[in-house]
């Protein structure tokens, strides 16, 4: 595995997230409170992923098996100033799956002291039904991703795994119930720039993550962040990236002015919903998909195969 040689994560790297509402489970892993499934279960609104996937917001997990990246991504709001390293032993799935579902019930308990909320959609809340493995890190870099993805589902859980691509070797052998894949440059120079990779191969490996997506048996999306001045060019370039992985969803986002991303980028780096939705639809007519959903709020367009089923219970029947 391409990391740093083993070492524990510093006590004030861990302080850092905690300070941020992570609540670290077990030596390298974290869960964090999602500010949809507080207002879901508010009744004040759900994730554009309810939107687009049915996945219900007061009832997700937003985790990380690992907290350290290989990638260390301009527009990302994580603090990437401060890298995680390989710890000297690995947690088991089933450890980190039950600290995350413990924390999670947890974190939404506290909901039940609100006079006026929905009791039947907080004591849902309470019982986790989706893991997003999103959270922070790229969650390939943990050697036990398969089976914390199995611990998941047989506990009843969907889930979602959001990779960089660079290990496509983890990516042919997972079986989320959605594989996403961020594409955030049209071509090596633009993803070096942009992503200030760790080792130089990674686009290679990007490349062959891209032609594993193409027959992959699982619900596959790609997801593009852009940000201005740095990968918003070259639609026909990501076209014959995304090409190659024929993905069932391709979502388009705006990079958002947020966290330690601030300090790397401007705030005029934020496109506007108009940029994305143009953006997307020429993206569009380069892939012959169609425009399937936007969240304007979220700056985020959906873009479908015509015959792609975008809800989770429906896409498992």
């Amino acid at each position: 595995m391409n990391l740093p040689d083993a070492m524990n994560t510093s006590p004030h790297q861990f302080d850092l997230f905690r300070k941020q509402g992570y609540h670290i489970v077990g030596a390298h892993s974290a869960v964090k409170p999602c500010l949809w499934s507080g207002r879901a279960v508010k009744e004040e609104g759900s994730c554009y992923k309810s939107r687009f996937y049915g996945i219900d917001s007061h009832r997700c997990i937003q985790m990380t098996p690992y907290l350290g990246c290989n990638q260390s991504c301009l527009f990302c709001w994580r603090p990437i100033e401060h890298p995680v390293e390989a710890p000297q032993h690995w947690d088991d799935p089933e450890m980190i799956v039950e600290g995350c579902i413990s924390a999670q019930r947890s974190f939404m308990s506290g909901f039940g002291g609100i006079e006026d909320i929905n009791r039947s959609i907080w004591q849902e809340s309470l019982e986790p039904k989706h893991a997003a493995i999103s959270l922070a890190g790229e969650p390939t870099l943990y050697p036990h991703l398969d089976g914390l993805i199995d611990e998941f589902h047989n506990r009843g859980l969907t889930t979602f795994v959001v990779t960089n691509g660079t290990r496509p070797e983890v990516i042919e052998n997972i079986r989320p119930t959605q594989l996403y894949m961020s594409l955030d440059a049209p071509d090596k120079t633009t993803y070096i720039d942009t992503c200030s990779p760790r080792h130089p191969d990674q686009w290679e490996q990007i490349l062959r993550s891209l032609e594993i997506l193409h027959d992959h048996p699982c619900r596959t999306a790609i997801r593009i962040t852009l940000a201005k001045g740095q990968n918003i060019k070259d639609i026909q370039g990501y076209a014959r990236l995304i090409e190659t992985a024929a993905p069932d969803f391709v979502e388009v986002k705006a990079y958002m002015h947020l966290g330690y991303s601030r300090k790397r980028l401007e705030r005029d780096a934020m496109p506007r919903h108009e940029d994305i939705v143009q953006f997307s639809t020429r993206l569009a007519d380069e892939l012959d998909y169609q425009l399937a959903d936007e969240v304007e709020l979220s700056r985020v367009v959906l873009l479908s195969k015509r015959d792609a089923v975008t809800k989770i219970d429906r896409a498992e029947e």
